[in-house]
């Protein structure tokens, strides 16, 4: 009821756990705290925070134009919905290496499990575009770098994440990679790998755990979590998934009842009041109030 249980250090250690595991982690991507509560429900290893979703709700594109304050607030808001780690997308870390270790500091008071701080210049892109740049090797080191020393929280994770592939090709991020498991990350986001040989290639050239981004209608084709696995990749995340299910929804029953003046025929595929009732532990809420209102004012005669 109202929040996990579950601490942000008790799950920052899940993650790191997880990672270590030699079990893929998959994190599908929450669009609202509750869905983060179906994910859990569900049996997921962990929940992840898009920063393309975050701004797509709010009607923005994803280039940059999310606050820290937005941006933690959400991240807030689906961890204490949820038993499981939450990572969530720090973009650019919002400036310069200050502002990347106020970034680390606020989102660790906001309760998420960790961070991916990536390499593009401002403002950035989503990473399966063309057009986007990189900042230089010693940028991208510093942010990580501010990063680390920011951190409270040893179990926080700092992930950083690179895509330079999109941009100067395989080797240099290969090379990124390892400069910036050298400046601390705690594991690797290596964006836009165009196959598993690259996956592979990334698996060989670090020690750290890596990530790999399932994202539909982008550079990589959806393989499976099998696949990933068999190739060394330690978790998987599918970030605007269940937002693109979610608006697919609600574009074809907007479809029907424009054209039908009913929802009548879409009825069967909706969520039901029972099961909404059952994410949001509802039956809780009414327990605790007989519990706390027990006094009958009828009685009162003072």
């Amino acid at each position: 009821m109202l929040h996990t249980h579950v601490t942000p250090t008790e799950k920052r250690r899940a993650f790191r756990a997880g990672l270590a595991s030699g079990r893929i982690q998959r994190f599908p991507g929450a669009f609202t705290p509750l869905s983060a509560r179906l994910i859990d429900d569900k049996g997921f290893e962990g929940v992840y925070i898009s920063g393309a979703v975050m701004a797509n709700e709010l009607g923005l594109p994803d280039i940059g134009l999310t606050t820290l304050t937005e941006v933690a607030q959400r991240g807030g808001q689906i961890s204490r919905m949820t038993d499981l780690p939450t990572l969530i997308d720090g973009d650019t870390g919002f400036g310069e290496p200050m502002n990347v270790a106020r970034t680390i500091q606020v989102l660790e008071d906001a309760g998420v499990s960790g961070v991916h701080l990536e390499d593009q210049v401002n403002p950035k892109r989503c990473g399966h575009l063309d057009g986007k740049d990189v900042v230089d090797t010693k940028t991208a080191v510093n942010r990580i770098r501010a990063a680390v020393q920011a951190r409270r929280d040893p179990d926080f994770v700092i992930m950083a994440r690179t895509d330079i592939r999109g941009v100067e090709g395989l080797q240099a991020s290969l090379d990124r990679a390892k400069a910036l498991q050298d400046a601390g990350a705690d594991a690797i986001f290596a964006e836009a790998m165009a196959d598993l040989g690259e996956f592979e290639a990334m698996r060989a050239a670090v020690q750290v755990p890596i990530l790999a981004n399932m994202t539909e209608f982008g550079k990589s084709d959806l393989f499976t979590v099998q696949q990933l696995q068999d190739v060394g990749v330690n978790m998987v995340i599918f970030p605007v998934s269940l937002q693109r299910i979610a608006m697919g929804a609600i574009e074809r029953g907007l479809d029907v009842l424009a054209a039908t003046g009913t929802l009548v025929s879409e009825v069967p595929s909706m969520q039901t009041r029972a099961r909404l009732y059952e994410l949001v532990d509802y039956a809780a809420y009414g327990e605790f109030d007989a519990d706390v209102f027990t006094f009958d004012l009828r009685n009162n005669r003072s």
